[in-house]
């Protein structure tokens, strides 16, 4: 799974700094275009050195794939492999432009290589988004079935809907009439909370990380919390803790949903990009002179 990362995953499983991961992938990305071009200015083709490197570094990304897969490894070892695999991604990315000559492909297959190399980087990178985000709110998703989601979304709608219709004790000990603080919960709930607990909703949001759309909901049941009696105010807090139960429900959907899906285009695309790879070597020893 040859795929690059994004800057907001730590190489923690190689006790790797933010600031050292830039230095070291920057440092070895000038190491590798010095490299090739010392060894094209000793009159032989560079493409030979930058293609084979681009090679060996792929075939140690399906390595890391077939190990996870069929080997028990530790915590420990997974973490060390996975940050392996982000660090010879991002290198990868400069192997493939010194190979490419940082210039547009002319054959067909010089396309379906470069396209191939798009997909699995993109999608690599989408994913390491994806597992970054996921650490970022980990208390929500951790211990959830995805397949659970829906069941206790239904539950949480349910909840919410007998706390808003339940009848609330009386707010004084003298029989006056009481403001219409139970009207006043139920156009909550007719306005705001009642679409947002029957589906899933904010994809795009959750999708970004951004807390805005869940955020305004608590926003209105905290307004409204300022102006009821405390009987009314206890109901209204219980609503919140469901309402911000729910949007993480949501959230986790969307990243437990994608996780699953990216690796439908980024492995297969992988192994595809591998078989492009192979022709492409014959190829090329097929009609070159073999001048290393």
């Amino acid at each position: 799974m040859g795929s690059p990362a994004i800057g907001g995953v730590r190489l923690s499983g190689l006790g790797v700094k933010p600031l050292a991961q830039a230095a070291l992938i920057a440092g070895l990305s000038v190491a590798l275009f010095a490299a090739v071009w010392l060894y094209g200015a000793g009159l032989r083709d560079a493409r030979y050195l930058d293609g084979w490197l681009l090679a060996s570094g792929m075939i140690l990304q399906i390595y890391f794939h077939v190990a996870l897969k069929t080997t028990r490894l530790s915590p420990k070892a997974v973490a060390r492999w996975r940050a392996l695999h982000i660090l010879l991604g991002y290198v990868l990315i400069a192997a493939f432009l010194s190979h490419a000559n940082f210039s547009l492909p002319d054959t067909g297959m010089e396309w379906a290589l470069w396209l191939g190399f798009f997909l699995v980087a993109a999608s690599g990178v989408f994913g390491t988004y994806l597992s970054w985000s996921l650490k970022l709110r980990h208390s929500i998703t951790t211990g959830f079935n995805f397949d659970r989601i829906p069941t206790r979304r239904e539950e949480i709608a349910k909840e919410v809907y007998t706390a808003v219709t339940q009848d609330a004790a009386p707010s004084q000990d003298i029989p006056l009439p009481d403001l219409p603080y139970d009207v006043w919960i139920l156009d909550l709930y007719a306005n705001h909370l009642r679409d947002f607990l029957q589906a899933p909703r904010h994809f795009t949001a959750h999708l970004l990380g951004t807390h805005n759309p869940g955020q305004r909901l608590i926003d209105e049941i905290e307004t409204l919390s300022r102006f009821v009696d405390p009987s009314r105010q206890e109901k209204l807090a219980a609503i919140k803790s469901l309402v911000i139960e729910k949007d993480g429900l949501d959230f986790a959907r969307v990243h437990l949903l994608l996780t699953r899906g990216w690796l439908f285009v980024h492995v297969p695309v992988t192994y595809a990009l591998i078989v492009i790879s192979v022709l492409h070597v014959i190829v090329v020893y097929a009609y070159s002179s073999g001048a290393w």
